[in-house]
């Protein structure tokens, strides 16, 4: 695999933005000598394990800890018994989390293989799993249920009957969250269209899998306080969060996010952090937990499953009068993003597409199976396969070209969204805008780039054997930037006497770039160079609040936090120059580094930052600014595709694929092209081969690297990516977001890829082998 990418440039002169920039942190990873948070642990920490369910759905009768304590270097063994009972969600959202806190530390109840039983604490890994596997449970089996439509129905078991849990919709029902939106009259518009459509599509289980699995080690400092070393996309909510179950003031809690090995949605969460820092708390000693491979897969938090059904209006003009998405997510065992994650399913895909009227239904449902969270799209990936794959399948039986079909009911810039208002993430939105919109500019560019030119929206031909076809397919989307309303982030920047910066933020690199991106902006509005940029990131005690790293909001809301205190720092500075050369601030020109008089003479700004250390009128120019989102630009995408099937295996192969994304400005190319090459690997994988695979007892199959199917470099074709600026005037320097859009067309792209060259319809993901095949057998191929 390679991929080659192009950026349409919108047209600006900087110094440091929109320049390929090595990253800040690029030397110190490539060497080994970043620190990840396994390598904080010293010799002396212990190692704590979690003992798991074997069983889907129980009640703890008896845990005999005995065997276990008798290990030599066992410290202790934890059960619901010695913990404190304190219902909360392990979802890492702004307080007060919209997802129902239905968790507790440990529970006298399991809902699904591999819950948390309880945990071995002692002096080292191997002891503490020899320990673990002889602590005897004894379990009251209970009925389980494992399909979400089935746990809704009378007389199916009730998975959350504990008093104490609140927020969650209707739990006798197993329904975690309900959700329901509607602008305009729906039925009277389907009721005036020529033609209604519907179709059904459904989505798998699908994990992140992080090249470092979740991590964390927690001690205590000198002063008694609680340190929290781990792989977190959320510091600043982890902090928050272990503190209210440990019941200690927060003050007393340190959280720090050192350099991360990938995350993707699943470290927006309290994995480790709860137990991990109870440990440490309880102990006095420093403690380290890590997950196992195989526990990555199912303790964690991986994409929700759903069944999406779309219902569509048209005119014979090919019109959209109404619109409907009606979704039932399957959230597992416990409801973390249970409301928010298919909230933005439809929030991200319906207004793509005008239409006089909306609504759109979705309940997340309680089963015991593993839980579901976040992920790279947070909804929007199920609700664009499910979007994008029905509006192809509309146009045909139409007998309208998709892409003309599109284009004509395309929401454009001066369009408002009909349903942000309605339709935020768990409560009602905020009005959107759409002041840019590049998609047809993105449709041009991937369009284009796949066979040579822009393809029409039907057609297969042969491939080089007989028992292969080809063809091409394309889908079309658009995201958000950020969550309106919720999303808030400060920095800091304070000046040295040698005219370097630091820049202190809460906002957390996941390997994505952003200590880079945000240290480039600050430069900047500064005039130095990025070298001149110290960058200090994620540490609940000397950077400023953060959400964190999701909902594609740090380029756009902490960005904004950082130019807003870069212009703060400069114009302190503008003062001091004044005062050096005896002229009034306001008639200084700040240009390329320096200052510039009316009479011709410059002041380097790495001289002005001496002078205010040491001059007349010394001072510390430290500056902090925040920033509360209010809105939400979107980006938009276009992902075509062409793919290779065998009739004969039922093999799926991506031969060409080419995906353009509007990002408003893009302060680092580099690091953009990596973000779209790295959504359509994933994309790839998603749509292809990634599935976790059950048993009816309801353990997983597939555990494992060599089990489950990720595409890897071998699989994929070379990728084209590119870059569509359009200058969003809201965002810093005219940013909106990367991070997940380019996410979230690619298995619609290849599934009507895969219809263009053999006439079958594929409304279930992963499309394997098997799928492919028994559908190609259906239809007589």
């Amino acid at each position: 695999m390679k991929h080659e990418g192009v950026t349409v440039m919108a047209g600006a002169d900087f110094r440091v933005v929109s320049k390929r920039l090595p990253k800040v942190d690029g030397r110190s990873i490539v060497l080994g000598e970043a620190r990840y948070t396994k390598d904080f642990a010293g010799e002396d920490a212990l190692f704590a394990k979690i003992v798991r369910s074997p069983h889907a759905h129980a009640r703890l009768k008896k845990i005999d800890r005995t065997e276990a304590l008798a290990v030599p270097g066992v410290e202790l063994v934890l059960t619901h018994e010695d913990v404190p009972r304190i219902p909360f969600t392990t979802a890492g959202q702004n307080y007060p989390e919209p997802s129902p806190y239905d968790t507790f530390m440990l529970d006298s109840k399991v809902r699904f293989v591999g819950d948390r039983v309880a945990v071995v604490v002692a002096r080292d890994r191997l002891t503490a799993e020899r320990a673990a596997r002889l602590v005897r449970v004894e379990y009251e089996i209970l009925p389980a249920v494992y399909d979400p439509e089935a746990a809704m129905r009378e007389g199916a078991p009730v998975i959350h009957d504990e008093p104490d849990a609140t927020g969650i919709h209707e739990a006798s029902r197993n329904i975690a969250a309900s959700i329901y939106a509607e602008v305009g009259d729906v039925d009277a518009e389907l009721g005036k269209a020529d033609f209604v459509f519907e179709h059904t599509y459904f989505s798998q289980y699908e994990q992140q899998v992080p090249m470092e699995p979740h991590v964390t080690y927690a001690y205590l400092d000198e002063s008694g306080r609680l340190v929290i070393i781990t792989a977190t996309q959320v510091p600043f909510h982890v902090r928050r969060i272990v503190a209210r179950v440990n019941d200690v003031p927060i003050s007393r809690v340190r959280v720090i996010k050192p350099r991360i090995g990938g995350a993707f949605g699943v470290k927006q969460e309290v994995i480790l952090e709860d137990l991990c820092g109870h440990i440490a708390l309880r102990t006095g000693k420093p403690v380290l937990m890590e997950l196992s491979r195989e526990e990555e897969f199912y303790g964690t938090r991986p994409r929700h499953p759903m069944k999406l059904t779309c219902r569509t209006g048209v005119m014979k003009d090919g019109t959209i009068t109404a619109n409907e998405m009606r979704v039932i997510a399957n959230t597992g065992s416990y409801g973390s993003h249970g409301l928010t994650v298919p909230s933005n399913t439809g929030s991200k895909s319906l207004p793509l597409y005008r239409a006089r009227a909306m609504r759109y239904v979705a309940e997340a449902v309680y089963t015991n199976l593993p839980v579901a969270g976040a992920f790279r799209g947070y909804g929007a990936p199920q609700g664009y396969f499910a979007m994008e794959c029905h509006m192809d399948e509309v146009a045909r039986e139409m007998g309208m070209d998709p892409l003309e079909f599109k284009r004509r009911n395309l929401v454009r810039a001066g369009d408002v969204d009909p349903i942000a208002v309605k339709l935020g993430e768990g409560k009602e939105g905020f009005e959107r805008e759409i002041r840019t919109c590049g998609i047809e500019e993105c449709i041009r560019l991937a369009g284009g780039a796949v066979g040579g030119k822009e393809p029409p929206g039907a057609g297969s031909g042969a491939g080089p054997f007989t028992r292969t076809r080809r063809g091409v397919g394309f889908a079309l989307c658009m995201h958000g930037t950020g969550i309106p309303g919720d999303d808030m982030a400060g920095a800091t920047v304070k000046v040295n006497e040698d005219g370097s910066f630091n820049l202190l933020i809460g906002a957390t690199d996941l390997g994505t770039g952003s200590d880079t991106i945000l240290g480039q902006m600050a430069a900047e509005v500064l005039g130095v160079s990025l070298d001149d940029v110290v960058v200090y990131s994620s540490d609940t005690d000397f950077t400023p609040f953060d959400v964190g790293a999701y909902a594609s909001s740090t380029t756009y809301v902490s960005g904004t936090a950082v130019v807003r205190a870069a212009e703060k720092v400069r114009e302190k500075l503008r003062l001091v120059a004044a005062d050096l050369a005896g002229v009034a601030a306001e008639s200084l020109v700040f240009e390329g580094g320096k200052f510039r008089t009316p009479d011709g003479r410059s002041l380097d700004i790495r001289d002005v930052a001496l002078k205010s250390f040491y001059g007349e009128s010394k001072q510390q120019i430290s500056e902090t600014a925040s920033f509360l989102n209010l809105d939400c630009p979107p980006p938009f995408g276009a992902c075509f595709a062409e793919v290779e099937v065998d009739l004969d295996t039922g093999m799926v192969r991506v031969t060409d694929i080419a995906s353009a994304v509007d990002v408003g400005r893009a302060i680092n190319p580099d690091l953009v092209e990596g973000q779209i090459v790295g959504s359509v690997a994933m994309g790839i994988g998603y749509a292809l081969t990634e599935e976790m695979l059950f048993s009816a007892e309801g353990r997983m199959l597939n555990a494992s690297l060599l089990d489950y199917k990720i595409a890897s470099s071998l699989d994929l074709p070379d990728i084209k990516a590119f870059i569509v600026e359009t200058v969003e005037p809201s965002g810093p320097f005219g940013v909106k977001s990367v991070g997940e859009v380019g996410m979230d067309p690619i298995a619609p792209a290849i599934a009507n890829a895969v219809f263009n060259a053999t006439g079958v319809r594929l409304r279930e993901l992963p499309m394997t082998p098997e799928r492919v095949l028994a559908a190609l057998r259906e239809a007589g191929l």
